[in-house]
């Protein structure tokens, strides 16, 4: 540092400050020096001007006495005590939270059982930003919609922008958020001194009030002298997530490639269904999909038909009994949907449940038959009856095969018959006086031997017209479900009545297509069905030339 200024006790300020007119040299030092062809620092030895350089130790002298003259006026004392750090909000007040407990109370319209529900809920207030948000505990298997009730936002208070700060809430307040009253009972031990902390004095926490729902549903039910076949409530709450496993064998030898193959089935008590399953073994080359027979209830027995039938699904109205656990029995050889399988043992939870409903019914688990005994030609393969799914020949393909096949079809006839189609009008033969006037065209498909219906709309009825049946087979009356008959165009006279699925249908006219195939194919029709068409299309034949004749005439 170099002093090119006379002091004189001034300080170093503009205006302060005089030239030295005997100086005639304002260059700076050189700093730089080469050496061996390389530039290389040098401390220089006197400052600008060439004015001598003070030594560091006055240097560091004249500092302390300008840092001890500082004066108090301007800087203040500095025996001053020095102020706490600004802590803001968001860090001091950072994963602070209240706590309290309330409850509101929701009507309950159109029930005879109850007025009102008490649905509990804890408000929780966030400290940090003023924050609120609303959860109701989940209850299992409460069918209603739980959890976060309001998520976490600032709640407005009036009309007027306000929103609920801490000091606004207290025990035994009601809380009225966006139309629901929330009536605040109890808070936890932290909400507690914290408001205690900040002069708040708190009410005396109050008792949740209990909900007259689950109060009723504590009592206990009323006792019958016979048990209660609809009581699906009861079995859902106390057979949920219990089922009955049982180890057995399928024996499927009477196959081509069939074998003796481990199952397991599963009876599932909540809702008397039954599952089979395959037990695959490591790298054994069968179907990655183990499951052989889906979930579903199996019908034991069928009500006794005496008219053909035909139903999308099964329901408890064709079946007389179902499946049920005591039907499973260790040791014994049980059919399920024409399959046989031999149960030899079940686990310990299976074993503990007959011991206490089915006392009677004995467990013990039964040596594994050898697969010499189940061998291709042992028994007679047993078709059984049609269960009502699909038609008959592909019940018959899921009894022949594992993998069923598509049953096989009359391509030719398909081919030489494709759009092909016998069209006839025909009236509903009703006792209801209501279905008078009402007109269907039955169409009868060649290529597949298949019948559809469509009903004609008609005015000032009601009755809306369109597809009244899909194209489907249609049996007779007097034909079994083992072995049924079909209609044909030979049985669709004029006058003639067809039953379709207990609804009864009149000829009243056809096409003129009609009778030109039929006539084609006289070899295969009676002669009282073409008499029938003829007479019927013959007469409307000679109305129509007599009108044409009267027209070109007039």
């Amino acid at each position: 540092m170099s002093w090119n200024w006379s002091s004189h006790g001034l300080p170093f300020l503009p205006g302060y400050t005089f030239r030295d007119t005997t100086k005639s040299a304002f260059h700076r030092p050189q700093t730089l020096d080469y050496r061996n062809g390389y530039a290389l620092p040098r401390r220089p030895a006197v400052g600008i001007g060439r004015d001598p350089l003070l030594s560091e130790e006055l240097i560091q002298q004249e500092l302390r006495e300008l840092g001890a003259e500082l004066p108090d006026l301007t800087y203040g004392s500095s025996d001053k005590d020095l102020t706490e750090d600004f802590i803001p909000a968001h860090v001091a007040l950072d994963k602070k939270v209240l706590r309290f407990y309330a409850y509101f109370q929701e009507d309950i319209l159109h029930s005879p059982e109850e007025m009102y529900r008490v649905r509990p809920v804890v408000i929780y207030y966030y400290l940090e930003d003023d924050s609120m948000c609303i959860i109701e505990p989940e209850v299992e298997n409460s069918g209603i919609p739980q959890g976060k009730r309001i998520k976490r936002q600032r709640l407005p208070k009036n009309d007027l922008g306000e929103c609920y700060t801490w000091k606004d809430l207290n025990l035994g307040m009601d809380l009225e958020v966006y139309g629901v009253k929330y009536h605040v009972t109890q808070c936890d031990v932290f909400t507690k001194e914290f408001m205690e902390s900040e002069g708040i004095v708190l009410n005396d926490p109050e008792l949740m009030p209990e909900d007259p729902y689950s109060k009723l549903r504590k009592k206990p039910q009323s006792c019958f002298t016979t048990p209660s076949e609809s009581d699906c409530m009861h079995q859902f709450l106390t057979m949920d997530r219990k089922v009955l496993r049982f180890f057995a064998l399928w024996d499927d030898s009477d196959c081509l490639y069939g074998d003796t193959k481990p199952v397991t089935i599963q009876y599932y008590l909540v809702d008397d269904t039954v599952e089979v399953r395959e037990v695959h073994e490591p790298n054994s080359g069968r179907d990655p999909f183990p499951i052989l027979m889906r979930r579903q209830r199996l019908a034991k027995t069928f009500k006794p038909v005496t008219f053909p039938s035909c139903v999308l699904e099964v329901t408890k109205h064709e079946v007389d009994e179902y499946y049920s656990p005591k039907d499973f029995q260790v040791g014994q050889t049980m059919t399920l949907l024409g399959r046989r399988f031999l149960l030899y043992d079940c686990d310990n939870f299976t074993k503990e449940y007959f011991q206490r409903y089915h006392p009677d019914i004995e467990m013990k688990p039964s040596e594994v038959p050898k697969k010499a005994d189940t061998q291709q030609g042992q028994r007679k393969k047993e078709i059984p009856p049609h269960n009502g799914f699909g038609s008959l020949e592909d019940t018959l393909q899921n009894c022949l095969h594992l993998i069923p096949t598509p049953p096989k079809k009359n391509v030719l006839k398909m081919l030489e018959n494709d759009h092909k189609v016998l069209r006839y009008s025909a009236m509903l033969d009703s006792p209801n006086p209501e279905d008078e006037g009402r007109r269907f065209i039955l169409s009868y498909f060649l290529s597949n031997d298949m019948i559809s219906i469509f009903e004609k709309p008609s005015r000032n009825s009601g009755i809306i017209g369109g597809k009244f049946l899909e194209k489907t087979r249609i049996p007779k009356p007097n034909s079994t479900v083992e072995n049924p008959e079909f209609y044909s165009p030979a049985d669709f006279a004029i006058g003639a009545t067809v039953e379709v699925f207990s609804h009864r249908f009149v000829l009243t006219d056809a096409d003129q297509y009609v009778l030109k195939h039929l006539e084609a194919n006289s070899s295969q029709i009676p002669s009282s069905t073409l008499e029938s068409l003829r007479q019927k299309l013959g007469l409307e034949t000679e109305r129509i030339h007599t009108g044409n004749e009267l027209t070109e005439s007039s």
